[in-house]
């Protein structure tokens, strides 16, 4: 299991992390190794330079987050063409044959909304074991027909099949891509140390001061991981094409 899976707990657990550490930081002022003052304006620009890199990875993995959502929209748009699609191509097939992939895209349909919208990982994996039996329904409904008379309207329509089918697994693709776990401990290990330096370089102790920052960089930490995360509590992929087109489906 993912724990970005959580952004509540990546909020609370970076948000305790990073004000420690600036404690730490003003500990190690006050009772090991005061800052000199001589070396207050060098050591400024170290904490500033830190601090820059902090806000570079925050925004580089905020842009991998974004476009990584983006992508699992863009899915969702093309899995409903591709079963619209293949639903009115089914009229090129016996009327037998064409009624029964009919009712199998309706199922299909109503298995991949409860793909983007249930969270709990027993449903997840038997809908996943379902969708892999119900994808094998719909090849074996298109395929001997066209076996039977391999021509150019029936080739149409495994093709459409075939684009159902890869949709699937393009979906699939993109919700298992995700910011790397070496990419995480880098930002946050980065964070850290600003927090040490901030609560080191400090004048005096002022406990609220030492809480901006580590705020600031959870609620950042938070967004990220709540948009890299498919099944995430706030911002998530609602399946509206999937959705209209399966009611669309129930009014034919």
């Amino acid at each position: 299991m993912n724990p970005m899976d959580f952004p509540i707990l990546v909020l609370g657990l970076s948000l305790v992390v990073l004000f420690l550490a600036a404690q730490i930081g003003d500990l190690l002022r006050s009772k090991v190794a005061p800052l000199k003052e001589e070396v207050r304006e060098d050591f400024g620009v170290v904490l500033g330079a830190t601090l820059t890199l902090l806000v570079l990875l925050i925004g580089f993995c905020f842009s991998m987050a974004v476009s990584r959502y983006d992508q699992r929209k863009n899915y969702e748009e093309a899995e409903a063409n591709a079963i619209g699609t293949e639903y009115v191509r089914a009229d090129l097939l016996p009327a037998e044959d064409a009624a029964r992939v009919r009712e199998l895209l309706k199922k299909y349909v109503d298995l991949r909304m409860l793909f983007y919208t249930t969270r709990s990982p027993q449903k997840l994996t038997k809908i996943n074991a379902d969708t892999a039996e119900l994808q094998n329904h719909l090849w074996s409904a298109v395929l001997p027909g066209a076996a039977a008379q391999p021509t150019a309207p029936l080739a149409l329509v495994v093709s459409g099949m075939n684009d159902v089918l890869n949709s699937q697994g393009y979906t699939q693709a993109a919700w298992w891509n995700r910011i790397p776990i070496a990419a995480w401990g880098l930002m946050a290990a980065i964070a850290i140390c600003c927090n040490l330096l901030i609560g080191y370089g400090a004048h005096r102790t002022e406990r609220r001061i030492f809480l901006i920052v580590p705020v600031a960089v959870s609620i950042a930490f938070f967004l990220i991981s709540d948009i890299d995360s498919p099944r995430g509590d706030a911002i998530r992929v609602i399946p509206q094409n999937l959705l209209s087109l399966s009611q669309s489906l129930r009014t034919q």
